[in-house]
């Protein structure tokens, strides 16, 4: 992690995609490129849509839990906590927007 000049930080994370999912954060970059007029790389394309499709996340002190946020069906105080494979991977639906 290493923070930028505008203030914000950059992390950089590797993951492993399935060809089917770059290829959809292919087509987001291709739409973020015509509303921008301008090429758009993957990486650009992604922190567009992290940014986009939920509110900012802020850390919080050590020992303090972040607020869970539950789907409609589910209850997430009976929940145990989930490995962080689990959340990875949801993570990485709701980038595809299959969550």
């Amino acid at each position: 992690m290493h923070a930028l000049p505008d203030g914000e930080a950059e992390v950089a994370v590797v993951l492993r995609l399935p060809w089917e999912d770059v290829a959809r954060l292919g087509q987001d970059a291709g739409r973020l490129a015509t509303q921008m007029q301008r090429p758009v790389t993957l990486d650009e394309a992604v922190s567009h849509r992290l940014r986009s499709t939920r509110p900012a996340a802020h850390a919080k002190p050590a020992g303090e839990q972040p607020a869970a946020v539950a789907a409609p069906s589910a209850s997430v105080s009976s929940l145990p906590p989930r490995p962080a494979a689990d959340q990875t991977r949801q993570a990485i639906e709701r980038i595809n927007g299959s969550a």
